[in-house]
This record gives C-alpha cells, sequence and structure tokens, in this order.
C-alpha cells in the first residue's frame, strides 16, 4: 500500500463528513443559498492567494530541479487557474472581493505557511495535499450527482475536470516519493499534517455553511 493510501484511510471519517456536510449536499443539488457560495468564493479567493504562497515556499525549498518546476507550477495554478473560476462567480453575483479572512480561512492558511516554512519539505507537501486531493474527489462526489443546469455547474466542472486530475495526481506521487525517503518520525509528521489540514478543510466548509465571523 502506497503511504497516500494510508493517509487517506485514516482521514477516511472526515473525508466522509464533508460529503454529508450541508454545504456541499446543497451545493450538489444546486439549492445553495447564493449568499454562502459569495462568502465560500471570498474566503476562498483569500485562501488561494497563501496556498500559491506556501507552494512557492516548497519550491524554493526544495534541492531537485524538478520538484521546483513543479512546486512553482502548482502555485502559478492556483493563481490563474482559480482567479479565472473566481472573477466568473465575482461577476455573476456580484460579489466584492473580501479582505479580511475569516477564522477557518486564517486558521487554515496560516497553519499552512507556518509548516511550509518550518517544517521539512515532506511534511510540508503532506499538509497542502489535502486541498488537491479532497477537492479532487469531492468535485468528482458532486459531478457524478448533479444535475447539468446547476447554477455551481463551472465550480465543479473545474474540480471533476482532466487537467485538476492530473496536478492531483502529481502531487500525490511527489509525496509518496518524500515518504519513501522520510524516517519513521517524519512519516508520522506527514500523517499528522495531512489530518490537520483535512480538518480545516471541513472547517472551510463550514464557515461558509454558517457564515461564521469573528465573535470580538
Amino acid at each position: 500500500m502506497k503511504f497516500t493510501e494510508r493517509l487517506w484511510q485514516d482521514i477516511a471519517p472526515i473525508y466522509n463528513s464533508i460529503l454529508k456536510h450541508g454545504f456541499v449536499n446543497e451545493l450538489m443539488a444546486g439549492s445553495l443559498p447564493t449568499f454562502l457560495f459569495q462568502y465560500y468564493i471570498q474566503q476562498d479567493a483569500l485562501y488561494l492567494a497563501d496556498f500559491s504562497r506556501a507552494l512557492n515556499l516548497l519550491a524554493a525549498r526544495s534541492i531537485r530541479t524538478d520538484d521546483v518546476l513543479q512546486f512553482t507550477q502548482f502555485a502559478q495554478n492556483a493563481i490563474l487557474v482559480e482567479r479565472a473560476l473566481h472573477e466568473t462567480y465575482f461577476s455573476i453575483y456580484a460579489i466584492e472581493p473580501a479582505t479580511q479572512k475569516m477564522p477557518a480561512c486564517f486558521a487554515y492558511t496560516n497553519y499552512l505557511l507556518a509548516t511550509t516554512s518550518l517544517q521539512s519539505i515532506a511534511v510540508g507537501a503532506a499538509a497542502v495535499l489535502p486541498c488537491f486531493w479532497i477537492y479532487r474527489q469531492v468535485g468528482k462526489h458532486i459531478y457524478q450527482q448533479a444535475l447539468q443546469e446547476n447554477p455551481y455547474r463551472t465550480w465543479i466542472d473545474t474540480y471533476a475536470g482532466e487537467a485538476f486530475d492530473v496536478s492531483v495526481n502529481q502531487m500525490l506521487a511527489i509525496t509518496d516519493r518524500l515518504a519513501e525517503q522520510a524516517g519513521a518520525a517524519e512519516r508520522q509528521q506527514m500523517q499528522d499534517a495531512f489530518r490537520i489540514s483535512s480538518q480545516l478543510e471541513w472547517y472551510f466548509w463550514n464557515d461558509a455553511y454558517t457564515q461564521n465571523q469573528w465573535q470580538v
């Protein structure tokens, strides 16, 4: 069994909770209220800017030229591809760009930046992997069940598409290779990082669904 397969087994309950979440189910049904999706897109735009920075940190710290190139391409895609998607919805729903990260976004982006800065490249790779992998799986799950006229079809098609699939498989291959080179203690740190980011994925969906705000 590949290391990443063991990672997925470990977070199976978290992933199942994401699939059962009201935000995901209503998005799949096309019944998600517009204001909830607006919050999500605003926060996702802020998230992706820092996600790109985290990937660039991994690129800067990588020794292998291939890894430098791959992480740099991932970072560029996070900005270019996702920006086009966001601009579509910012226009459709007249969404104003947000400047403040809400609690889940703040926690998630700061965790990724700290991990990719201060931990090993292997642990940093495991921390960014859920954003690739969980989104691919959720996108495919929704794609298989959503109606064609779903108002969120553009979002669904992006994460269920072949281009994103290629990126996810590349990231999985990098993570497995880094795990093979790591010792037992570092592999445990990778597993912990993957689980924490997976938990933060759930909180990101949940913040959008509950319209969570800073309380004080």
